[in-house]
């Protein structure tokens, strides 16, 4: 059995860190069914401005928003205006087709990668 890439939101923009929150990352529904990600998987999310990485879980946003937020005590290590990329894996002994989109500085969907 292996651990392989299933789905990816490449080169997204924080909109928003909340502290308050109780924790996970909130994320545009629209990119939630692009990127074939559910309400409530855990992903790993890796920032290109800091370096940080972090795991936590999905929560649905509004659709057609652009809203990505991280929540909870992961606005502590990746920030609003922070480029990321939010990856969700699966355990396989076959070889898995991810699907993997690109994003604009808006969060909106340019293409399947």
């Amino acid at each position: 059995m292996r651990i392989l890439l299933r789905s990816k939101i490449h080169k997204a923009t924080v909109t928003e860190a909340n502290l308050d929150y109780i924790g996970s990352i909130s994320i545009d529904l629209d990119l939630i069914e692009k990127a074939d990600l559910w309400p409530g998987e855990k992903v790993l999310v890796v920032s290109n401005t800091s370096g940080e990485r972090l795991e936590t879980y999905v929560i649905e946003g509004p659709r057609g928003a652009g809203q990505i937020t991280m929540n909870g005590a992961a606005a502590h290590l990746i920030k609003a205006g922070d480029e990321i990329i939010i990856m969700a894996f699966e355990v396989s002994d076959t070889p898995v087709k991810a699907t993997q989109i690109l994003v604009d500085e808006h969060n909106r969907f340019v293409r399947y990668l």
